[in-house]
């Protein structure tokens, strides 16, 4: 998936011409701390509500508010991990999509990440989670699902989190049994570390917690 497909059709941009009070208002009916500014279809910058917290003239115009973030946005093009990677290092509500010539195309909303990342990882199915701990030069996904299909099991999704300063890996997988049992025992018979087991359904998070979950999943 890349950038341009995950537009949302709900946030508004702002126009030079709005005022503060204009802009405050959006991020409130929104529930968004950020938001474009744009001059026709070219992109000024993004509008965080850190700029606003010492602005007392609430009709001023967004145009002249000092702007503190940079380069908060990605290309029409750009891929998802991309936008994953955007939102995570600047701790963005909103990101703005812009075309090759820097014109503006739309806005990606942080919940539109948080859903296609549940997507991506198969939150939604139900299924076993086992955590693996692996040496570095000892780690073989090819090694790994033959032991899970060895069950009549499959892995949904799989990712590495890799430790400074270590020659261990840490591998999560997601498989779609729900009781791991026989795989955690096939793993131990390969030898393998399993650091820890859960059993994951089909149950919805809070809304209130999706962007610390993303961002929980992306310190990994």
């Amino acid at each position: 998936m890349i950038a341009s497909e995950l537009i949302s059709a709900v946030i508004s941009p702002l126009k030079i011409s709005d005022t503060v009070q204009k802009a405050l208002d959006y991020m409130e009916d929104f529930k968004v701390s950020h938001l474009p500014i744009v001059d026709g279809s070219h992109f000024l910058g993004l509008l965080s509500e850190d700029d606003l917290i010492e602005e007392t003239n609430t009709e001023e115009s967004v145009a002249l508010i000092t702007l503190s973030l940079i380069n908060p946005y990605v290309l029409e093009n750009q891929h998802a991990y991309d936008v994953i990677k955007a939102f995570s290092e600047q701790r963005l509500s909103v990101l703005p999509v812009l075309d090759e010539k820097m014109n503006y195309l739309g806005t990606i909303v942080i919940d539109d990440v948080v859903t296609y990342l549940a997507t991506l990882t198969a939150v939604a199915d139900p299924g076993g989670i086992i955590v693996l701990e692996i040496g570095n030069r000892d780690y073989s996904l090819a090694h790994i699902a033959q032991i899970v299909e060895s069950d009549n099991a499959q892995i949904l999704s799989a990712y590495l989190d890799e430790h400074t300063d270590s020659t261990k890996l840490t591998a999560t997988i997601k498989v779609n049994k729900i009781d791991v049992t026989q795989i955690v025992a096939a793993f131990l018979r390969y030898d393998y570390v399993v650091l820890a087991t859960f059993n994951n359904t089909n149950q919805k998070a809070d809304g209130a917690d999706r962007y610390d979950s993303l961002m929980n999943y992306l310190s990994f």
